[in-house]
Order: structure tokens, then sequence, then C-alpha cells
């Protein structure tokens, strides 16, 4: 069950992001008041329209009480565009900062806490998905009522070479030994994945929720 809302008060991190930095201008345009969260290096690359506040993202005492007040938040923290050789930064970033966005959100009273984690099990990103899955279980712990959201790979700007494996994704989804693992691990792109953000931060859950990718993928068309 969910509760849509139509404008609320939402807090973002990784405002300057792949999907922070256009997620935020779609929040405004439907009326939502939206704070966020920027280093000082960073300041003018934020969105234009949000509060903005300056902290370090891997500190929830820099941040925190900003957070006061938002219904929601957003924690898009991540290394830019994540591979198997990247695993200490994974450790050094991905981790802290939902670690941190969890103390923030469970100690200010936040309603819902949206996570970005990943499609598991998988072969390959190992470290990826034991950060994930570490910080999955982190917002278990918190007691926050959350939606999780596992996109495997997000199609967009700059993150376009997959695009060349999607025939062989439509064979593997149609072999029925495949097909479970060929949805879950399928690709999506940038526009399903924002609006499947989107949907999910106005429709709170009442309590926590995962979006694979199939669901993800029906989302965006319900938004169309």
């Amino acid at each position: 069950m969910t509760h849509p809302i139509v404008q609320q008060p939402v807090f973002v991190t990784g405002a300057t992001g792949y999907l922070g930095a256009r997620l935020i201008p779609l929040l405004l345009q439907r009326g939502h008041h939206v704070t966020a969260l920027a280093r000082e290096k960073s300041l003018k690359n934020v969105p234009a329209g949000c509060r903005v506040v300056t902290g370090n993202p891997l500190h929830a005492d820099t941040f925190a009480e900003s957070v006061r007040g938002c219904d929601t938040l957003v924690q898009l923290v991540g290394v830019p565009k994540p591979s198997p050789w990247k695993g200490a930064q994974f450790r050094a970033i991905d981790g802290p900062s939902a670690m941190a966005a969890v103390r923030a959100a469970a100690s200010t009273g936040v309603h819902h806490f949206v996570y970005v984690s990943v499609a598991h099990p998988a072969p390959i990103m190992h470290d990826y998905l034991v950060v994930r899955r570490e910080c999955e279980a982190a917002i278990a712990r918190a007691g926050l009522i959350a939606t999780i959201l596992r996109p495997w790979y997000i199609l967009g700007p700059g993150h376009w070479w997959p695009l060349a494996l999607k025939p062989v994704y439509r064979v593997l989804e149609r072999v029925p030994a495949t097909r479970e693992s060929a949805m879950r691990l399928g690709l999506v792109t940038i526009r399903e994945m924002l609006a499947a953000l989107l949907w999910s931060i106005e429709h709170p859950p009442v309590k926590t929720r995962l979006i694979e990718v199939p669901e993800i993928r029906r989302l965006a068309r319900s938004e169309t």
C-alpha cells in the first residue's frame, strides 16, 4: 500500500551526480521542496531552484540537522561509472555515504528513505554488490521505511556501451533457464530510472519495498 503525495519536502544527496542532477529539476517542476546536499567545490553545479546545504556526505554530523523536517531522503551518492576495479572506492564512498545518510534520516525522523542499490545476485561486480547489500542491511537495522531500487545498469549519456548487449538479452529473456536472471539484470534507461524514482518519492510506502528491474520498467511505462 502507498499514500500518494502531491508535494513534500525532499532531501537529496548526490545532487550534482548522474541521477541527482536530473532528478532535482523534475522534483521542482512537480512542486516539491528540494534541499540538496553538496560539497563546497560542487555548489555551482547544483540545479537552480532548490535549497542548498553545504556538507560532507560521508559525515552525518555535517548535514543531519538540515534533514530535519524533510519527509523523504533520497540517497544518490556513489562512485561515477562503477566498474569491477573500483572496489576500494566503493568502500570509501558508496558505503560510508549511505551509512551517513541512514544515520541522518534515523536521527531526524525522516518518514521515507529512498536508496538506489543494485540488482543481485550477479556474477560480477562483487565489491559493489557487497557494499550495496551492507547498506540495505543498515537501512533495515535503523528501522527506516524505505524504497530500495535495484537497477543493474542505467543507460544514459556517457553510459551507452551496453546497448550492444541488447540482442543477447532478448535471447536470454526467451530461454526459461535464463529468463529470471536476464530480467533481474536487465538494462534500464535513465528516463525509466528517473520515472521510478519520482513515483517512489510521490508514493511513499507503509513498509519497506524493493523495486527490481521489471518493476522499474513498468513504473516508467505507467508514468508516460
